[in-house]
């Protein structure tokens, strides 16, 4: 007998039969063992393509990107250098001091031609100048130590150290050196500390940067700038 609605005399429809124990016709096209579709795997001679129109803006960018952090590793390297000679003029009683102060222009200079050598990047540039910085904050320190307790230095280190520290969070994993306030704040303090440099007559305005020979490469200066 036929269940129907009670009270109604109407009948409920019956399944088709095969329905009642849960078969299932096969499907041709979609077996019952297949779960679901997977692309077939791109060939060795097959391209992926490419939006040229992505490619070219990512490009620009990079390339304005660039000229922010290339700026700010140039000045920072030069207030290495300037650095450097300030401090082998003035310390023959500090040699420490001396060959601190010349391998942070060194490694400056080194991280300088780094960012000129390669393709605009914004992650790598932005690393080079975080180290050029540091580099010359490392001078900065050595400045202060030949000149004793004067307090334009004092104030020249800290003003470098803040050069250092901004670049640093420019150049850091979050934003890899594409934040543009970030990047415009460490143009700001770069900025500070040559004039503060300038205070403490560690650069004379108007004179030529001292050259710097990069020397060898080493490899822990090299991973230092993630390269």
């Amino acid at each position: 007998m036929v269940p129907g609605l009670p009270g109604t005399g109407m009948r409920l429809p019956q399944p088709a039969s095969g329905l009642l124990h849960g078969d299932v016709s096969p499907c041709p096209t979609h077996p019952p063992w297949r779960t679901g579709y997977s692309a077939p795997p791109l060939r060795a001679d097959m391209e992926v393509p490419v939006n040229e129109h992505d490619r070219e803006e990512r490009e620009q960018t990079a390339a304005g990107l660039r000229a922010s952090h290339a700026a700010r590793a140039e000045s920072a390297a030069a207030r290495a250098a300037a650095l450097s000679r300030y401090v082998e003029r003035r310390g023959s009683e500090h040699s420490d001091a001396v060959w601190k102060a010349a391998h942070g222009a060194r490694v400056a200079a080194q991280a300088l031609a780094v960012l000129s050598e390669s393709e605009p990047d914004p992650a790598a540039d932005s690393r080079c100048a975080r180290n050029a910085a540091a580099s010359a904050a490392q001078a900065a320190q050595m400045g202060q130590v030949v000149d004793g307790d004067a307090e334009a230095s004092a104030l020249a280190c800290q003003a470098a150290l803040r050069a250092s520290l901004t670049a640093g969070v420019a150049a850091g994993a979050k934003h890899l050196g594409t934040d543009e306030q970030l990047n415009a704040e460490a143009d700001t303090a770069e900025k500070a500390a040559v004039k503060a440099a300038e205070t403490a007559g560690w650069i004379r305005p108007g004179e030529a940067v001292p050259s710097v020979a990069t020397g060898v490469r080493s490899p822990e200066v090299m991973a230092m700038m993630h390269l």
